[in-house]
């Protein structure tokens, strides 16, 4: 054998953008989880936003006549009208505001949705203004895609959300290209009021940014319901899903509402991308969004699960909370038991069986010193998660 033949092949390298994409700490620490379940642990799911209950009945049996119709195949890459006609729907009823079905773009779970945005809206070195805590997938879709997240630090002194002056104060220290908020919010459930989103609509318009307003947790919320961005920038990108109100995470299934002149661009590279939301998936979430007494059932053991949670925590420690006005979230200050949330996140798993996500996946700045506990789940599992957690902290 010749020196040529002997020498080992080159590897060739990783995408750089790729290699910066941070971990989704909160699907490493369910992986975890699963994996002490494996070995015959019982643990309190309190780390991943998703339902225990499932998808409305009549999304069931809506995908299961499908299924027997025997063909399921390709839908417009927009997605089926019907579901499209009656998303539109949803804002006139809801929010009272006019919008074309031509400008919703049914998507693959939100997390398409993002990406679908952010290619149509943003160029490779733009700056995007995001919050923290936030969405750990919106800094990593962003940097996957060589767009800059810029984050603007939440504060207490204005209720923990995106302000106008916040934002327009980032832009005037560097141009953005674009800002993104979300109410309710992940981590925390903390919601904008009227005021606040109107007014970074305001800021986005006078200095020409794309707005990208995130309203996946519309729907789950516990006082005033949430507005959508649309009643004060009808340009705003709005970014919404099945999986949170209409528990049906793993049908991966959600929606854009677009500006006129996004709607071909966003159909082109959806075409491309991923052809068209499965079938089956629409045809379930059209049957969903008429069975609103059984969701707002399941919303209703939320709210009791979510009053208990206000009540016991501070009892064991954990008083320091953001307001949670929606969504399935308490986000939990545990400075005063740790610097490092990861660790704490881990010996919560391994020492009292409790998965939370920790901080650091939500703000990789002062998210050291916070806590994510979801009460998607069950009332008496969430209970006994904060017995264990009670229990541990002693």
């Amino acid at each position: 054998m010749n020196d040529e033949t002997s020498r080992a092949p080159l590897a060739p390298a990783i995408a750089a953008r790729a290699e910066k994409v941070a971990p989704f700490l909160a699907m490493d620490v369910l992986a975890r989880a699963a994996a002490k379940e494996r070995a015959g642990d019982h643990v309190v799911h309190m780390e991943v936003g998703q339902p225990s209950a499932p998808a409305p009945r009549a999304a069931r049996e809506a995908a299961k006549a499908a299924i027997d119709v025997g063909r399921i195949g390709y839908t417009e890459a927009l997605g089926i009208a019907p579901l499209r006609e009656r998303i539109a729907r949803l804002y006139r009823d809801a929010y009272g505001v006019e919008v074309s079905p031509q400008r919703i773009v049914v998507t693959t779970g939100s997390s398409a949705g993002f990406v679908l945005a952010f290619l149509a809206q943003f160029e490779p070195g733009d700056r995007v203004a995001i919050t923290a805590p936030g969405y750990p997938a919106y800094r990593n879709i962003l940097e996957a895609l060589g767009v800059e997240p810029v984050t603007i630090p939440l504060e207490k002194a204005s209720g923990y959300v995106m302000t106008g002056a916040a934002l327009e104060a980032a832009h005037a220290a560097a141009p953005l290209e674009g800002a993104l908020a979300m109410s309710p919010a992940n981590p925390s459930g903390t919601m904008m009021d009227a005021a606040t989103l109107a007014d970074v609509g305001r800021v986005c318009r006078e200095k020409g940014l794309w707005f990208v307003s995130d309203e996946i947790y519309h729907g789950l919320t516990y006082g005033a319901p949430a507005e959508t961005a649309l009643r004060f920038d009808p340009d705003a990108v709005i970014v919404n899903s099945f999986s949170k109100y209409y528990c049906m995470t793993g049908w991966r299934i959600g929606w854009l509402v677009v500006p006129e002149r996004l709607v071909r661009v966003v159909e082109r590279l959806a075409q491309s991308l991923y052809i068209s939301a499965p079938y089956l998936s629409q045809v379930a979430a059209l049957a969903a969004m008429d069975a609103t007494e059984e969701l707002e059932a399941v919303k209703a053991g939320y709210a009791r699960t979510r009053a208990m949670l206000l009540d016991e925590l501070p009892r064991i420690g954990l008083d320091d909370l953001h307001p949670a006005d929606g969504a399935f979230y308490v986000y939990a200050n545990v400075a005063r038991f740790t610097n490092d949330s990861l660790d704490f996140s881990r010996r919560l798993l391994d020492e009292a069986g409790v998965a939370a996500t920790p901080g650091v996946d939500f703000d990789p700045i002062d998210g050291s010193h916070w806590l994510r506990l979801s009460f998607a789940g069950s009332f008496e599992e969430c209970r006994e998660g904060v017995r264990r957690i009670g229990a541990f902290l002693r």
